[in-house]
């Protein structure tokens, strides 16, 4: 079977950050299989997955095959009174993941959910409202930066100093359709939020963290439907330029056209420049080669090196993100950050220019 972005579930090495059933915590809503990669994250950094739930008995058979040992929950209550969990991860449809959140919250639970954390400026109110009353956390998944080992070096090196002041930031996500595979869900925008809603979220949260930017404004970002007429909702192909409060810029593009016969669901790079030098990033494969993943090329003033940090650096925002719901803390990610980055994806998404399709 073709590798697929929706199951993109890295595996690293265990890290643990607390005792043993010191950090319970439950899966709620198995719609993208981005829940397994969050659920290995949080297990691999100590956390003790207790219990799941969905309405979907056979999505939480097939979860609970890759995770023994887990209860499976009679309803989604249950979850949320449950005083041992202490976060719930969760991977709903798109445009449901706020809704779910503010129950979470409201139970006094912190949340982690995949991206897009929401798909409408309304729901990004209601969350920071939220938030803000009952001081949990709305924590969300950016996986192409957090728990993909180049991205994680890339940004070690750029806070060395390695390559002077980011003033540019450039990304490509390019991901397998296979559409025989999707849910119907994943065809309808109010579901699914757009294509620069959705994988855009990604580049997005990659320029904030890479540039050191806290607001941005999108210059220009465009949507189409070029070669899938049959689903008329989907978007194909998107692009967008910002420039953030610092005056870095940020250009990027995300599409489903990932061929056939490439090695893996998408040839994801990230080429960030720098004053003294600049890094780029072949995170899933090295095209034309079988070297695996995690490649960082870098050039500066005293050195030009290739890096292949497949299985050296790992994978810290998880028990980061641990330790942050224990002690109330913000070490993992912002809550300002993480929620910036929801808000200008949806932002590039509204403004969008249709360039191709009806």
């Amino acid at each position: 079977m073709m590798s697929l972005g929706m199951n993109f579930a890295p595996k690293g090495k265990p890290n643990p950050v607390v005792k043993k059933g010191e950090f319970k915590f439950a899966a709620l809503a198995l719609d993208h299989g981005h829940i397994y990669g969050m659920c290995n994250g949080l297990i691999e950094a100590g956390a003790e997955l207790k219990s799941v739930y969905d309405p979907d008995p056979l999505k939480v058979k097939e979860f609970i095959e890759k995770f023994p040992g887990t209860i499976p929950a009679k309803s989604e209550d249950e979850i949320l009174s449950d005083p041992e969990i202490k976060l719930v991860a969760s991977a709903a449809i798109t445009s449901e993941r706020c809704t779910l959140g503010l129950k979470v919250l409201a139970a006094g639970k912190d949340y982690f959910t995949d991206k897009a954390p929401l798909t409408t400026l309304e729901q990004l109110a209601l969350a920071k409202k939220k938030v803000k009353e009952t001081g949990r956390k709305y924590m969300v998944y950016y996986s192409e930066r957090i728990h993909v080992e180049s991205a994680v070096f890339a940004g070690q090196l750029i806070q060395e100093g390695a390559i002077g002041k980011v003033i540019q930031v450039m990304g490509m996500g390019p991901h397998r359709l296979s559409a025989s595979m999707r849910p119907d869900w994943f065809f309808k925008k109010e579901k699914y939020g757009g294509i620069l809603c959705d994988i855009g979220s990604h580049q997005i949260e990659q320029f904030l963290f890479y540039a050191g930017v806290k607001d941005a404004k999108i210059c220009y970002s465009q949507i189409g439907n070029f070669n899938h007429p049959e689903y008329p909702e989907l978007e194909d192909f998107g692009d967008a330029m910002l420039i953030g409060d610092n005056g870095s810029t940020h250009y990027f593009r995300v599409d489903w056209f990932t061929p056939d016969g490439l090695q893996t669901w998408g040839d994801g790079r990230s080429f960030i420049l720098g004053t003294e030098g600049f890094i780029e990033q072949r995170k899933y494969m090295n095209i034309g080669t079988n070297d695996g993943d995690g490649h960082v090329f870098l050039a500066n003033k005293s050195e030009e090196t290739h890096f292949n940090v497949s299985g050296k650096v790992g994978y810290p925002f998880f028990g980061q993100l641990i330790l942050d719901c224990l002690n109330r803390t913000e070490n993992a990610m912002t809550q300002e950050h993480a929620f910036k980055a929801a808000e200008l994806c949806v932002l590039a998404e509204m403004q969008a220019v249709r360039i191709s399709g009806k």
